[in-house]
């Protein structure tokens, strides 16, 4: 996977006709396809055939077919509906499930990882590494359109400040539905590319839920009521996940346009490994739940007092496993789907800028036609999570992207 993951899809090419370009394309994809191959034959017969199996299936059937214990199914099985509202017996879940576990901290294969100082850290240390390098970044600058020639090329972009900030090449790492049809108008984009994007999957089941506790949480399974912080504090926590049939219905729920009854949650404790987020004594736990749909039937998200119920529901769950969690709590910061789109520009609240379903990946992402960065302004690229190989951690796309941009620039240098 990894040789996907770094490549570029072998898309066709649309801005550049010379035959020097033509043959060097045809070239590149001609390596691509080769290399491919190559990986192919390794893997023989039997083990592609298992590969294709796992990209195919529902996540309930690879699971059942290499574990015996529900909760152990169930547990791995959350991996799988990270992010989304797809079921675990959803064909090509399967996918999912791989995309969440086949990435690697220091060389060791499904290892999570804290950052220190928390995830704004990584944004940090890329930008202090950018500015050394001599880049200029603007903070609190919000873009609102999209600069575009007569020629249908690129030159720059207008804050809403009404700045003019102008260049021959842009990057977005916005989601495309933000890119195409919040900063760029209609007519500068072909109907099909523009129906595509429109009808691109957005739906999110996630809300997060930021808590701040007076103590560490105490789990009766783990025996005598200790204060301090041990090792069972420092992994992945899964509440409410003993079984598939428990995430199927919670999934249920929420197709059904209500929040699910019993919420699958996964809770991380990051202060038990990083001192510098918390005060002593204090711990920040951090809740990835779900399901929650955009709009739920039965109420809205923009209501307090619907919103303060789903949270307590979570927290009085959590205390079926951890006695005392609700009233540890001091105060707690509550993202629903629409909160992040508002507050982070995730279309539908999607955390990975779009469905990762096998019809929303490599030459279909985002767009069947356009998957390989550019798009159909010439000069604007697309860096984020919604182009190949989709969202996480991993920096992939933007990496990709720079790539791309870099080689048009050099053979464009007079832009």
């Amino acid at each position: 996977m990894d040789f996907v993951l770094d490549s570029q899809a072998p898309e066709t090419l649309h801005w550049d006709s010379s035959f020097t370009y033509w043959m060097r394309d045809k070239l590149e994809k001609s390596v691509f396809w080769a290399r491919c191959l190559r990986h192919i034959m390794v893997l023989g017969q039997k083990d592609m055939v298992n590969f294709m199996d796992l990209l195919l299936s529902p996540t309930s059937k690879v699971l059942n077919k290499w574990f015996e214990s529900d909760i152990l199914k169930a547990v791995l099985a959350g991996d799988a509906i990270v992010g989304s509202m797809a079921s675990i017996h959803t064909p090509g879940s399967g996918y999912v499930l791989l995309h969440h576990v086949m990435g690697e901290t220091d060389g060791d294969r499904n290892v999570w990882s804290h950052v220190e100082g928390g995830m704004g850290s990584v944004s940090t240390a890329i930008s202090n590494a950018a500015i050394e390098a001599g880049a200029s970044i603007m903070k609190n600058a919000e873009v609102s359109q999209l600069m575009i020639g007569n020629s249908g090329t690129i030159e720059g972009v207008l804050l809403a400040d009404g700045t003019r900030v102008c260049s021959s090449i842009v990057l977005s790492n916005a989601t495309p539905h933000r890119t195409f049809l919040g900063l760029i108008p209609r007519d500068a984009l072909p109907e099909d590319f523009l129906r595509a994007i429109e009808k691109s999957d957005y739906n999110s089941g996630t809300t997060k839920i930021n808590v701040a506790v007076d103590k560490v949480p105490w789990f009766h399974c783990c025996g005598s009521n200790n204060t301090e912080a041990g090792p069972q504090h420092t992994a992945t926590i899964h509440i409410c996940s003993e079984s598939m049939d428990n995430i199927g219905s919670a999934c249920q729920d929420a197709r059904n346009g209500l929040p699910s009854k019993r919420p699958v949650m996964e809770m991380t404790i990051p202060s038990s490994l990083d001192k510098t987020i918390s005060p002593p004594g204090k711990h920040v736990v951090s809740l990835f739940t779900q399901y929650t749909p955009y709009k739920p039937s039965d109420g809205s998200w923009e209501n307090p007092t619907y919103r303060e119920a789903y949270a307590k529901r979570c927290f009085s769950l959590i205390d079926e496993y951890a006695p005392g969690f609700s009233s540890s709590i001091i105060g707690y910061d509550m993202l629903t789907p629409p909160d992040l789109e508002r507050e982070f520009g995730l279309t539908g609240g999607n955390i990975f800028h779009g469905a990762t379903g096998l019809d929303s990946l490599f030459f279909m992402r985002p767009a069947k036609g356009w998957s390989g960065y550019r798009t159909p302004v010439r000069g604007l690229y697309l860096c984020g999570s919604g182009t190949h190989p989709g969202g996480g951690v991993m920096a992939a796309p933007g990496r990709n992207a720079a790539r791309i941009t870099l080689r048009d620039f050099k053979k464009h240098h007079s832009w």
